[in-house]
């Protein structure tokens, strides 16, 4: 069988990403344009100024994934793009760079979900094999599914509420700290001790998450304190919330292990760049000698190669779409 490339594109929130991806697997080329710098300034991504950027960047990144291959655009066998669930602004500008792709260069065009994008992204650089668990966590998802073979998912558990993600970047803006929200909060965690007293998320016998009832305790908490004049300290708070956060994760996982009787876990989405979180939950493969895995932090974040893993199956079964495909700002994976 002839090798298979696929060029892919990523433009779900604030981050340009294309990548051509030989055979599901093998990232020929990746480039991606950040906007981080700017939405820093306005502490979080403003949807109408990253839409914009992306229609400045989508050209440029293509340019360069191509020159990096080495490659021409006749050389693809198909075009891969991301559709949901993201900011609607942004997700438009990938699809239509990729629509038009599709019919000037007549290639199929392929739809990927982003969060299944994200555990695929686990296949880049290991095998997966299933079953196995799915440990979805990101800026506005938590979910624990059960992944029996390409695409056929089983939904276990998912948040209620708010995402681990946006409880992060939430906290992160309480207590003063800088966006990007999430990793700042982990940096101040490893310089804090776990001083303050929070409730725990959801302590019950299903498989769902929930974070506001956790997010809004540190809100009051922080309140109060300023009402009195008193000074939180915020490494012994983002340890407190990060000890807290990550603890329900372990213990829902812990609890499919034991339930499931699956040797596999895969951790996706971008809280997985969390050094904690992946130290955490290899002390609890280790206990129920399972396998873990999660990407290395280049593919943890947003990126296109991940679109390209993911449409790789898509394609081998020819489940292309046509050009009335549109941008969805939420999606379930199951």
């Amino acid at each position: 069988m002839k090798d298979v490339y696929i060029l892919a594109i990523e433009s779900s929130c604030d981050e340009t990403s294309m990548a051509i991806v030989k055979n599901g697997k093998d990232v020929i080329g990746l480039s991606i344009a950040t906007q981080i710098d700017t939405h820093a300034r306005y502490g979080g991504v403003v949807p109408e100024i990253a839409s914009r950027m992306h229609t400045e960047a989508i050209t440029l990144v293509l340019e360069d994934v191509l020159s990096k291959a080495n490659m021409k655009m006749e050389d693809m066998d198909a075009i891969a793009v991301t559709y949901a669930p993201g900011l609607t602004g942004s997700l438009i500008v990938g699809i239509e760079a990729a629509k038009t792709l599709s019919l000037i260069y007549d290639k199929p065009l392929i739809a990927v979900n982003h969060l299944i994008g994200h555990i695929y992204a686990n296949n880049i650089e290991s095998d997966l094999e299933f079953p196995m668990l799915a440990l979805v966590v990101s800026g506005g998802h938590t979910e624990l599914l059960i992944m029996e073979s390409d695409y056929k998912f089983k939904r276990l558990g998912e948040t209620l509420d708010d995402a681990i993600g946006e409880a992060y970047d939430k906290v992160a803006r309480v207590i003063g700290l800088k966006y990007p929200g999430g990793p700042n909060v982990e940096k101040y965690a490893k310089e804090g001790t776990h001083s303050y007293n929070l409730p725990k998320p959801v302590m019950d016998d299903t498989y769902n998450f929930s974070y506001s009832g956790l997010k809004s305790a540190i809100i009051n908490l922080v309140h109060n304190a300023e009402q009195r004049g008193e000074e939180i300290n915020k490494y012994d708070l983002a340890r407190s919330f990060q000890d807290v956060a990550i603890d329900e994760l372990v213990r829902k996982v812990e609890k499919a292990f034991k339930e499931t009787g699956i040797k596999r876990l895969v951790v996706a989405g971008g809280v997985s760049a969390n050094n904690y979180l992946k130290e955490e939950m290899q002390k609890l493969c280790d206990k129920y000698t399972a396998e873990l895995f999660i990407p290395r932090l280049l593919y943890c974040t947003d990126n296109a190669a991940m679109i390209g893993v993911a449409a790789y199956p898509l394609y081998l079964k020819k489940e292309f779409c046509d050009y009335s495909l549109n941008a969805s700002s939420h999606t379930d994976i199951c």
